[in-house]
C-alpha cells in the first residue's frame, strides 16, 4: 500500500502523531476471550483492566479508550463495567495516558454526563476525554421516546456535547477562592447560567462541579456534521476511502483527525492469519467499517509511518489485546519513538497538550468586568 508524502506539512504531523488503543474486552474479535492469558470471568475483575493500562502507558500510547453501550452487543461475551468508571478506576494509578470513556448522548443527561467528565479530568490531573457516541436503541432501557432517523440522533448528541462545553465553562477557573481567614471559599460571579433551551431538554446551569483542569475535556467522535469535536475519528474499507475521510474531516473543520484501524499481528508460534483462521472458525469478525490490518509489524511500522504523513494520529483495535498488545510495546512502538514519528507523553502533561490542543478561554468570562 502506498501513500503519497506531503512535503514539509507532513513533517509538521508527524510531530503530532498520537497513538491510541481501544482496550474493551478481550478485542475486537467476538472469539478473543478464547486465546486471553486468563480465564473468562477475571475479565470483569480489577487486575486484568489494570496490567492491560499500564502495559499500554510503559509502551508509550498517547490515550486508551474504553468502549460502552446501556444495551448489550450482540456478540458480546458476558458483561462489562461502564467506561467512565473503568477510566476512574485507573486515572490514580496513570500518569502520563489519556483516558477516554464512550459515553452515548442520545438519552443520558448531559448534566451529568458533564460532571463526570469534569471529575475524570481531576482524577486524571487534566487527561481526560470522552467519546461522544450514540447509543439509539436504548430508548426503552432510559424510558425514553426514539430519536427517529439520523437527523434527530445527531441532534441530541450535537445538543449534549454543546451543553458539556457550556458547562464546563460555567465554572471560570479562579470562581474557587479558598479564603480561609476571610471565610470566602467561592466568588459567586465567576459562576454563570449556560440556558440552554433544546428540542428535548433544557439546562440552566450552572455545574455542581468546578472547570475542569484541561479547562475543556477533549470531545472525540465520528461524525463531524455540526460536530463541536476536537477529534474526529475516521476511517474506510481500503487507504484510499480513509485518506478521503481525513481529508473530508479537515475540510469540516475539526482540529485533529486520527484513523480507527483493526490490527492483528504475526506473532512467535503464529501469524496474524492463522490467528484470524482460528478465531474465524467459531465466530466470524465484522471489522468492515475500518481499515483493517493483518501482517508483520514491520508491515504495520511501514503503514503507521505512511499514515503519519496524512493524520494526526491512529487508534488500534486489537484482535486480541493479550497477544497483540505485546507485540505493538515490543516492536512497533518503540521504532515509531526512535524514528521520532510518535513522542512518548510525559508526566504532568494533559490529554490536550500531547494532542497539540490549546487549553480553550471561558466563554462567560468576557461577560464580568475585571
Amino acid at each position: 500500500m502506498s501513500i503519497e508524502r506531503m512535503g514539509s506539512e507532513s513533517e509538521v504531523r508527524k510531530s503530532l502523531f498520537a497513538l491510541g488503543i481501544e482496550l474493551d474486552g478481550e478485542g475486537y474479535h467476538p472469539g478473543a476471550w478464547r486465546r486471553a492469558d486468563h480465564e473468562p470471568e477475571r475479565l470483569l475483575g480489577p487486575q486484568v483492566l489494570r496490567a492491560r493500562v499500564a502495559a499500554a502507558e510503559n509502551a508509550g500510547f498517547t490515550f486508551a479508550s474504553f468502549d460502552d453501550s446501556i444495551t448489550p452487543s450482540a456478540t458480546a461475551i458476558g458483561g462489562r463495567i461502564d467506561a467512565v468508571t473503568r477510566a476512574g478506576f485507573v486515572a490514580a494509578g496513570t500518569s502520563t495516558l489519556g483516558l477516554v470513556p464512550v459515553v452515548a448522548a442520545t438519552y443520558a443527561e448531559p448534566f451529568h454526563i458533564s460532571s463526570q467528565l469534569a471529575s475524570l479530568d481531576y482524577a486524571s490531573r487534566g487527561r481526560a476525554g470522552w467519546l461522544a457516541a450514540d447509543d439509539p436503541g436504548s430508548a426503552r432501557t432510559w424510558g425514553a421516546a426514539p430519536r427517529v432517523g439520523d437527523d434527530e440522533i445527531r441532534r441530541e448528541r450535537v445538543n449534549s456535547i454543546e451543553v458539556a462545553r457550556r458547562l464546563w465553562d460555567s465554572w471560570e477557573d479562579d470562581a474557587v477562592v479558598r479564603d480561609y481567614a476571610a471565610g470566602k471559599f467561592l466568588n459567586r460571579d465567576r459562576l454563570h447560567h449556560i440556558d440552554f433551551i433544546g428540542e428535548t431538554f433544557s439546562v440552566k446551569g450552572p455545574s455542581i462541579v468546578p472547570r475542569p483542569p484541561q479547562g475543556q475535556v477533549v470531545v472525540f467522535g465520528y461524525d463531524t456534521a455540526g460536530s463541536g469535536l476536537d477529534v474526529a475519528l475516521v476511517s474506510g474499507v481500503t487507504v484510499a476511502e480513509t485518506l478521503t475521510a481525513v481529508r473530508l474531516a479537515r475540510e469540516a473543520g475539526v482540529p485533529r483527525v486520527l484513523v480507527d484501524l483493526t490490527v492483528a499481528l504475526d506473532i512467535p508460534g503464529a501469524s496474524a492469519s492463522e490467528r484470524l483462521a482460528e478465531l474465524d472458525a467459531d465466530t466470524v469478525a465484522d471489522h468492515a467499517a475500518r481499515l483493517h490490518f493483518s501482517g508483520s509489524t514491520a508491515d504495520l511500522i511501514a503503514l503507521l509511518t505512511e499514515l503519519s504523513a496524512h493524520a494526526d494520529g491512529v487508534r488500534l483495535h486489537l484482535a486480541v489485546i493479550d497477544e497483540d498488545l505485546p507485540a505493538l510495546a515490543h516492536y512497533v512502538l518503540p521504532a515509531l519513538l526512535r524514528a521520532g514519528i510518535a513522542h512518548r507523553p510525559v508526566p504532568g502533561s494533559t490529554l490536550r497538550a500531547n494532542l497539540r490542543l490549546p487549553r480553550p478561554a471561558n466563554r462567560y468570562a468576557k461577560e464580568l468586568t475585571r
